[in-house]
Parts: structure tokens; C-alpha cells; sequence
């Protein structure tokens, strides 16, 4: 099948396929007219790549976890011991986004949001705030 019916089988762009074949996680066949010809196989390993994707695996994970797809050999402790690692830093880009949150929720509450041009997030943004916490990435202190 030609990479507008692998598209819309897969419900990924056709841009995105063409990508992942320009890096090597994918290789259509080529039909005699060179147009790529899409398999069940590669439309296996596209639908591994949205999910994978979608729980936030990075393009060397997938290229990683699609080489232990297809090694009938794998072993499950690698594959866990690779999710385990993802789940390590899905926890630590939460504490960074709460501490995001904390500090905007601060500032956010610092500012009269009046009519008058004077705002803690913007000297905060500009980096006139006392203490600079936006570029330390330390939360504000509360009041």
C-alpha cells in the first residue's frame, strides 16, 4: 500500500512516516515505479512507534524497543528495566513541572492584575525579580 493508505491506517502523518524512515526505523519496500510500498509489517512496527510515542519514549527508546520486538529472544527484564527508566524521568519532569506550576502559581498571585504597568511576572520574566527565581528554577518563596 502507498504511504497515503499506510497514513490513514495508522493515523499517523504521512510526514511523520517519512521521517521515521529517514532515520532508519522503518524501511518500505520499493515498488517498481518507486513509490514505497508498505507492508503489514511495517504498518506493525508504525502502530508500535504511535504507542511507544505516545507514552512519551524517545526516538532511541523506540529504535531500542523496536530491535527487542523483533528478537524472539529478548528478554522481559530489559524491556521492564527500559520502561522503568522512562518512568524515572516521567517523575522527574513532574516534580520540574510542579515546581514550574508553584512558581507561576506565586507570581501569578503576587500580581494585582490592575491597570497599573507594574507586575511581578513580567520583572520575574525580565529578570529584575529579587532573587531571579525563574532562572534558578527555584519555586517563590510563599507569603
Amino acid at each position: 500500500m502507498n504511504i497515503k493508505h499506510a497514513a490513514a491506517r495508522t493515523g499517523l502523518p504521512a510526514k511523520t512516516i517519512r521521517y521515521y524512515e529517514s532515520i532508519g526505523l522503518l524501511s518500505p519496500l520499493r515498488a517498481g515505479n518507486g513509490y514505497r510500498d508498505y507492508r503489514d509489517a511495517d504498518l506493525h512496527k508504525l502502530g508500535f512507534l504511535a504507542r511507544a510515542r505516545a507514552l512519551g519514549f524517545s526516538i532511541e527508546d523506540c529504535r531500542h524497543l523496536l530491535s527487542l520486538d523483533s528478537d524472539a529472544s529478548r528478554s522481559s527484564s530489559e524491556v521492564k528495566a527500559l520502561a522503568q527508566q522512562h518512568i524515572r524521568q516521567i517523575g522527574d519532569k513532574i516534580s520540574e513541572l510542579k515546581a514550574m506550576r508553584a512558581t507561576l502559581q506565586n507570581l501569578a498571585s503576587a500580581c494585582q492584575g490592575n491597570d497599573r504597568p507594574d507586575c511581578p511576572i513580567m520583572d520575574e520574566l525580565s529578570g529584575l525579580a529579587p532573587g531571579n527565581y525563574a532562572a534558578s528554577g527555584k519555586a517563590l518563596p510563599a507569603d
